[in-house]
């Protein structure tokens, strides 16, 4: 499932680039009169729901990884979910263990060149006994991974309706099932490569749609795309690495949303106009860059950070990063992970473990609220995700996608705070600075996150 793309609009999982590293030091924080005049309110969203959509992928205990030491870096780094499913022969027990272990879950696909449905459902049944399930998926990419299903060869450079064919069945099969319908199916991935056009731009093939399958044809409840931010169509580092990648229209640079649900990037089939594909439930389960001349572990890690603050900002539920230990089976730079082959960890490994310190929450039924606030004069680098704790605390997440020098901001807020504190999560879990009865707060922002807790 980690072959590099063939096809002109693939994507090549080695290109990297160059991305300044400047410092960001928080400046001094400034006093305003209590009768300032009021912001702009914006309610927040849940910690955990921001948490919970940090995945990765990874073979736990299979191709040179050990369950013990994949039930260490899970704990450690905070991550959510893992992408997995019956290609590689994973035992049930050690997924089972993991979960029990971490309180992991797993999106459990036919991934590469599988087709045995009921196979994969008997699995996933053993998953949702204990609760360890979060969604189906689909084939991983048909483009480099063809197979032959009821007979007949497809993907790659042959006919798609092969791997329509399973999509649709693997569709039918989990909302057929009394035990397993309540889940999600994410779709097969690189479908913008479809050669024929069968209709894998849409989740349901719309009437009138023309295609080879039939209108009202069913695949997936999620749209999924191996959007890496880092391409061939558009190499090397730039301002708004990820939240470009991220962007679901036409202005993505990469292979995105837009390229596989909205006009494939193969063969021109359309799919969602620009203004559907906004509102389109999606997901990622690859996504990440390797080390280069020009490309550090720090650069690395800060990207890292951002991706997952952008892919969630601009409504990605889950997004899984290739990989969390490097492989030691494939050739080429496999340098996309946490952690190096030995198990020791690269920076962004203790970014993330310090990113999800730092917002540490369980999920719980409660009412997020509204917070008074105002970035001034935002730069187009800087971008912003208003997260709450269960305990009541907000959580204001800014980072900044700027390659080079920084970006001096202003935060009012509403009302004058009795606490403020601000956190980095490249030095460390504690604030590195603290506020008393403040209504606004200075920042010098570049290329990572900070979290201001209110």
């Amino acid at each position: 499932m980690y072959k590099l793309m063939t096809n002109s609009g693939s994507l090549v999982k080695s290109i990297a680039g160059f991305i300044g590293i400047a410092l960001l030091v928080p400046l001094l924080s400034a006093k305003v009169p209590l009768n300032s005049k009021p912001i702009g309110n914006e309610t927040a969203v849940k910690a955990a729901d921001f948490l919970n959509s940090i995945g990765v992928n990874s073979a736990i205990s299979k191709r040179g990884e050990s369950l013990d030491k994949t039930i260490e870096l899970m704990k450690y780094t905070g991550i959510r979910w893992i992408r997995a499913g019956y290609e590689g022969d994973i035992p049930d027990a050690d997924f089972i263990t993991l979960h029990k272990e971490t309180g992991v879950r797993f999106s459990y696909g036919l991934l590469s060149g599988g087709t045995d449905i009921k196979r994969l459902l008997a699995g996933a049944r053993k998953l949702d006994a204990v609760g360890a399930l979060l969604a189906f998926e689909g084939s991983n990419e048909p483009n480099n991974w063809g197979f032959k299903y009821k007979g007949v060869e497809g993907g790659k450079n042959l006919t798609w309706l092969p791997i329509a064919q399973l999509q649709r069945d693997l569709y039918h099969a989990v909302k057929s099932d009394a035990t397993l319908k309540k889940y999600p199916v994410w779709d097969l991935c690189e479908n913008g490569a479809q050669t024929d056009n069968v209709g894998l731009q849409f989740l349901e093939i719309p009437k009138g749609a023309g295609t080879l399958m039939p209108d009202g044809t069913k695949y997936a409840d999620f749209a999924t795309c191996h959007n890496y931010f880092s391409h061939p169509s558009h190499p090397g580092l730039y301002d708004n690495q990820t939240w470009n990648a991220a962007d679901p229209g036409p202005l993505c640079k990469v292979d995105g949303l837009y390229g596989n649900y909205g006009k494939t990037w193969r063969g021109k089939h359309q799919g969602y106009t620009e203004k559907e594909l906004l509102t389109l439930p999606r997901v990622t389960t690859e996504t990440g860059v390797t080390l280069t001349d020009e490309i550090n572990e720090e650069k690395q890690a800060r990207l890292y950070l951002n991706l997952y603050l952008s892919q969630f900002k601009r409504n990605w539920s889950y997004t899984a990063v290739y990989l969390l230990r490097d492989r030691v089976d494939e050739a080429g730079n496999q340098t996309f992970g946490f952690y190096k082959p030995d198990y020791s960890p690269r920076k962004a490994a203790i970014y993330l473990h310090n990113l999800t310190t730092i917002l540490a929450d369980k999920p719980s039924k409660f009412k997020t609220e509204e917070l008074s606030f105002e970035i001034v004069d935002q730069p187009e680098t800087v971008h912003h995700l208003l997260l709450q704790k269960s305990n009541g605390k907000f959580e204001l997440v800014i980072w900044g996608e700027k390659v080079k020098g920084t970006e001096e901001i202003e935060v009012k807020l509403g009302k004058v705070h009795p606490l403020i504190k601000v956190y980095d999560p490249t030095k460390g879990t504690g604030a590195s600075q603290t506020l008393s009865k403040v209504s606004s707060v200075k920042l010098a922002i570049s290329d990572h996150p900070f979290i201001i807790e209110i």
